[in-house]
This record gives C-alpha cells, structure tokens and sequence, in this order.
C-alpha cells in the first residue's frame, strides 16, 4: 500500500512539474549589431514576459555570416527547444535547416524576411514590395518626376532587402520614365562597406539627383558620405537610428521608410506561442511601413515607433 501511495504521489509531483516548466523559444535574428535586431529583441522580451514563456536570443555577429546561422539554428534544433523564431539570411541557404525543424516536430515562425520552403507555420514581416515603392514615390516627388539616381542596396540573397529594392526599381521604371537609374551597388550589411560603395558611386556619377538606400547600414553609410561631401543629392533611406534621425532633422536625408522591429519580435513570439497552444494562426502577416520626415518625425505615433524602451526590456 505504501509503495502505491509513493508512485501515486511521483506521478503527482511529475504531472506538477511538467505544468511549471516553461516553453523555450529559440529567436535567431540576422544579426546583433544594429538597432532594428535590438528593437526586435525587446518586442520579443515583451510577449515573453506577458505569456511566461522563455526565449532564448542567439544570431551571428555579421549579417552576412549565413554559416553561423545555421549552426545556431541547427543547435536548437539538438537541444529540442519547443519552437524556433528565425529571421533567415540567406532565402535559400537556410532551407535545410527548417525543414529539419519541422520533420522534428518543431514549429518554425519565419520573420523579417522570407525563405524558399513552405515548411513553416507563419511569417510576420514589413511588406517590403511596397515599402520599396513608397520610397520610388517620394523621391520621384522631390525629383519632379525626372532625374538621375542610385540605389546602395543592402545584399543579395537577403529576401526582405531584395524586395524593397525590386518595389523601387518597378515603381520608379512603370510611373516615372524620367527618372533613371543609373547604379546599384550592395552595402553588404555593413556601414564600412557601405560608405565605401556610397563614395564610388558619389565618384563615378558627379551629376546624381537623388539616391535611394534599402537598410540601416547602407542608408547610414550613404549619409555619411553625403555629410562629408555636403552635397544636394535628394535621398531616401531606410529603417532608422539616433544618427538617421539627427539626418532627417539637418536635412541630409530627406525621409526614411522605417518598420516597426519591435512589434514584429512581439508578433513573431505571439504566433510561435499560439501554434504551440494549438490556436490556428495566419500565415502570412504583413506589416505596414511608414514614411518618415521632419514634418511627422516629432509626432507621438512616430516617437512611440522609433524610440521604444530598450531598457526596460533588455537590461
């Protein structure tokens, strides 16, 4: 009777424990350098601590190194998280690895930018294509419809990237014939290199009107070079830091298209956590990109949007 009694009781305080233990999500950004991967981080700490579960933040330094990447994700995998929130770098060298994932059970929630499988269970990201087009647009209107331009593009292979340049390079050729583009360089995600093609096609095109940068570093690279030159040249870049903003208020830069990284790390747990709880979910989630200048910069929905309190989510 007492050795029942016992077993009785383990099964009890087994049950109990199983209960208490916490979901373990993997979040495994491109990289860690820029602000866009700490907002993201911090939107992800916020559905973490209102839904009790545990993430586990880990991506590779450079947002080139596709290699590291798999190497984390293929970690995750051996040590059986309960899902995986991955923002992949390259769309088709990360494949494999997914589709590991989910033949091991695992949920994937891809975010950011897209991947040539359908084997995860969601996506949350900026709709890129029109993001793009919205920066096409706006320098178009500065240009007067007519003009040379540029873009310093972020890298290949980068899905999100490649596709806001592709929403720029459609919009500008279908709506302003006027407008040419006369170069496109890759930044190479790093503002270093950035700076370095920005000076090249500054160099080789003394006559540009206007220019159109598709990332953080690259629009950050590109600024920079037009600080030093003190040129006129119109440009659009895109995402948003304390210097991109200083930018946008001295006039260097025009605008920027930005995102809202913060709220795609919220969505991106949100959706892993309700597939793990057995909710239906949508697949595909688009959000919205908003333009951003001196005339709307100091607004309190664009305030709220580009200052979120990192502090108080990752320290």
């Amino acid at each position: 009777m007492k050795k029942l009694c016992f077993i009785a009781l383990s099964l009890v305080a087994l049950s109990a424990c199983n209960r208490d233990k916490k979901k373990v999500i993997a979040v495994i950004p491109k990289g860690n350098a820029h602000l866009f991967w700490q907002s993201v981080h911090a939107g992800a700490v916020a559905t973490s601590r209102e839904s009790g579960v545990k993430i586990i933040w880990n991506g590779p330094a450079s947002e080139t190194d596709y290699t590291g990447q798999l190497k984390v994700v293929d970690a995750m995998i051996n040590r059986r998280v309960d899902a995986i929130v991955l923002a992949p770098i390259d769309s088709k060298a990360m494949v494999g690895v997914v589709e590991r994932a989910a033949a091991e059970g695992i949920p994937v929630i891809i975010f950011d930018s897209g991947i040539d499988t359908d084997k995860f269970v969601a996506q949350v990201a900026t709709d890129n294509y029109h993001a793009g087009e919205m920066g096409a647009e706006r320098l178009a209107k500065l240009l007067g419809g007519k003009g040379k331009v540029a873009m310093l593009a972020n890298m290949p292979g980068s899905a999100s990237t490649v596709a806001r340049e592709t929403g720029f390079e459609d919009f500008t050729k279908k709506n302003y014939p006027g407008i040419q583009i006369v170069e496109k360089q890759f930044g190479n995600a790093e503002v270093a290199s950035s700076l370095t093609k920005a000076e090249n096609i500054l160099t080789g095109h003394p006559d540009l009107d206007g220019i159109f940068a598709s990332n953080e570093s690259s629009s950050m690279g590109f600024a920079q070079a037009l600080r030093d030159r003190k040129t006129k040249i119109k440009m659009v870049g895109f995402d948003w830091s304390p210097s991109l903003l200083d930018d946008v208020k001295n006039g260097v830069i025009d605008s920027l298209v930005v995102q809202n990284p913060f709220k795609m790390g919220q969505e991106a747990v949100r959706l892993a956590i309700e597939k793990l709880d057995g909710k239906p979910i949508v697949k595909m989630n688009a959000l919205a990109p908003k333009l951003i200048d001196k005339e709307n910069l100091n607004t309190p929905e664009v305030q709220a949007q580009v200052n979120p309190d990192l502090k108080k989510y990752l320290e």
